[in-house]
């Protein structure tokens, strides 16, 4: 006898899925042209910057989940999320779990950083100034190290919750509460 259709409830909206991929997209590219396309990589800096930016608009106004109210907690919060998810008994969350929400929050500031130091790295006042240049090769390769656990966050939270978050971005929808 098959089972009945699992009901799903609407999450994330079309602004922050696109503003999601968007970022993977540009990100990875950005990267990969630091080295070998100055004036491309400049410009997708600033595509990103554009994104980060309104994310931060969308982070007050936007749908619920969405806001930074529905998803940011304070460290204690935090921790105790990570040790009850690491003892397998944290609670599922519709949207950002603490410890999601935390990562979003450093991913935002670790690319405002590599996009500050990007952007004073092209004016007259900064141009060829080595610990500028520092602070954005930091700041990129933290924010490849962010993704990364970000990445391993989601695989292993869709394991321990029973659900697949990447398709979750992907059609806004998770598995109803």
């Amino acid at each position: 006898m098959p089972s009945a259709p699992e009901t799903t409830t609407k999450v994330w909206d079309p602004f922050v899925r696109v503003f999601h991929w968007s970022l993977v997209v540009l990100f990875t590219a950005a990267y990969l042209t630091s080295e070998i396309w100055e004036r491309g990589h400049i410009v997708i800096g600033y595509a990103i910057a554009a994104l980060v930016g309104l994310r931060v608009v969308w982070g007050f106004v936007g749908t619920r989940h969405a806001r930074f109210s529905d998803f940011i907690h304070g460290p204690r919060a935090v921790i105790a999320y990570v040790r009850d998810d690491l003892a397998g008994r944290a609670r599922r969350y519709i949207g950002h779990n603490p410890a999601g929400g935390a990562m979003i929050i450093a991913l935002i500031a670790a690319l405002s950083a590599t996009c500050g130091a990007g952007y004073l790295m092209t004016t007259d006042a900064f141009w060829g100034v080595k610990w500028l240049e520092e602070v954005h090769e930091f700041s990129a390769n933290a924010t490849v190290g962010l993704v990364a656990l970000h990445v391993l966050g989601v695989i292993y939270s869709s394991v321990m919750h029973g659900e697949n978050l990447v398709r979750a971005m992907i059609t806004g929808r998770k598995r109803a509460p």
